[in-house]
């Protein structure tokens, strides 16, 4: 009975070291269509999140012309906070090795510009 009891344990233990390990999921990307985008918009309903992907050719300023949405993925929540998760964790990544991104335009097109600002307010 002991033998049993000791193997239902180990057989529990297995099941348990078995859906802890991750799991590799089998993708198809034979069709898949790479675009770059440079802009980005999310918008969304209580259901699901939008994101529209196009090419902004005037990346500095407001644009002249209306940007042309090239790509709209369409996600619910849940894949939306994975989505988050996982963009999150690539991120991080890449700045602990190339440091960190900065998002202001205008610090890395005129990276003194900032700093520059107070040093002239006191001359």
């Amino acid at each position: 009975m002991a033998d049993e009891t000791n193997q239902e344990a180990a057989e529990k233990s297995g099941a348990a070291e078995q859906s802890q390990q991750p799991v590799q999921v089998q993708v198809v990307d034979d069709h898949a269509v790479a675009t770059y985008a440079n802009f980005c918009r999310v918008t969304g309903s209580p259901e699901e999140l939008i994101v529209d992907f196009g090419l902004n050719p005037q990346p500095i300023g407001v644009p002249k012309e209306p940007i042309q949405v090239k790509q709209r993925i369409i996600v619910n929540f849940y894949t939306a906070k994975r989505l988050l998760a996982a963009l999150q964790m690539s991120v991080a990544r890449h700045e602990s090795v190339f440091g960190v991104l900065e998002t202001d335009i205008n610090k890395r097109v005129r990276p003194g510009l900032t700093q520059q600002a107070p040093a002239e307010k006191k001359s």
